[in-house]
């Protein structure tokens, strides 16, 4: 899982949780992704309770052409409505349209590397 500070992605789905998840725990950091979209409670990602919480969100057409889904836009406002509370508590949210696994990887180890900065 990696060391240090506990790191949580959330996001709809599609939105490169597991993507972002397994590219920072390749370089060592403790990652966890959430499907928190999913969840009858809108705070329960509270539960984990994150040194960072990171907050992703792609359109509903991105999640269209990332993957094949048996859902429609109802459950894609659905998912947005479950992840408010996390949004408004996201230390970082990121637009993940038209971004590479390598460049949302690379957008989010600054933020994490702060985490391991020792306080002085």
């Amino acid at each position: 899982m990696g060391s240090g500070p506990l790191v949580l992605i959330v996001g709809v789905c599609a939105s490169g949780k597991s993507t972002l998840a397994q590219g920072l725990r390749a370089h060592g950091y403790a990652t966890r992704s959430f499907s928190q979209e999913h969840s009858g409670s809108a705070r329960v990602w509270r539960h984990r309770k994150p040194a960072l919480l990171v907050l992703l969100h792609c359109q509903f057409e991105t999640i269209q052409s990332r993957r094949s889904i048996a859902w429609g836009r109802r459950a894609y406002v659905q998912q947005l409505v479950n992840l408010q509370d996390a949004r408004q508590s996201a230390d970082i949210v990121i637009q993940t349209d038209g971004l590479t696994p390598a460049q949302l990887i690379a957008a989010v180890v600054p933020f994490v590397d702060k985490l391991r900065e020792p306080i002085v």
